[in-house]
């Protein structure tokens, strides 16, 4: 097994969450003006609202399935009554719907940063980067699916399951049990990978804003004392 195999699949995950977390910190703690999605939606509408919907979906969508799907044990899964041969055909077709649909709407906002001259003209490379980047990945991973197709039993799947678990649990020997996965996946994984260490530094922070609202639905109500009663005070 190559040293290049070891890194990309033993050492970079790791190296790859360090920057993720810690560069967040850093720019919300020290570019807080910065911490937006720098929407170019009063430039122009056009397409956006349709790109939008369809790219939100479709990554959203992909970024749940990969991670219960990934990390889920192997002994819920079976308790649940599903082989590891469904299992597979469902992240198939579920990943390569959502992937399709992300896609579309990604080509959408593509085309539409680079057609409009507004847009364009106020586009940094960053925002290029990022969308170029997500491209590729997710070309990569619905690349994947003919693949999947042709290991039915759900063997390949498996062992994708079993490095995602070692990872997240710091279990050693992660990178040994995918030596014999195909190359397709391997690049996708590190493309994957790789977008997480280009996120602290892009528009990509705004993700976590997303998450940070959903701490709206727990907070308590405002009080708000009516203007006469206070003056009758």
């Amino acid at each position: 097994m190559s040293l290049s195999h070891q890194f990309f699949f033993g050492i970079y995950p790791y190296i790859c969450a360090v920057i993720f977390l810690l560069g967040s910190l850093v720019r919300f703690d020290r570019d807080q003006y910065t911490w937006r999605s720098e929407s170019s939606q009063m430039l122009s509408t056009g397409a956006l609202r349709a790109g939008s919907n369809l790219f939100h979906l479709g990554i959203i969508g992909l970024f749940f399935g990969h991670f219960f799907g990934m990390l889920t044990p192997h002994e819920i899964i079976h308790a649940l009554g599903v082989s590891p041969s469904q299992k597979q055909l469902l992240a198939v077709v579920a990943g390569g719907t959502l992937g399709s649909i992300g896609l579309i709407g990604l080509l959408i906002l593509i085309h539409r940063r680079l057609s409009n001259e507004r847009i364009r003209a106020t586009s940094k490379g960053r925002d290029f980067l990022v969308l170029f980047w997500i491209l590729a990945t997710l070309g990569l991973g619905l690349s994947t699916v003919p693949v999947s197709l042709h290991h039915r039993d759900g063997a390949e799947m498996l062992k994708l399951m079993d490095w995602a678990q070692h990872i997240v649990t710091f279990r050693g020997g992660a990178a040994d049990l995918i030596a014999d996965v195909s190359t397709v996946f391997k690049v996708h994984m590190v493309m994957g990978m790789s977008l997480f260490v280009i996120f602290p530094f892009t528009r990509l922070v705004h993700v976590w804003s997303g998450f940070a609202s959903v701490g709206y639905l727990a907070r308590p109500w405002q009080v708000v004392r009516s203007r006469k009663i206070g003056l009758s005070e």
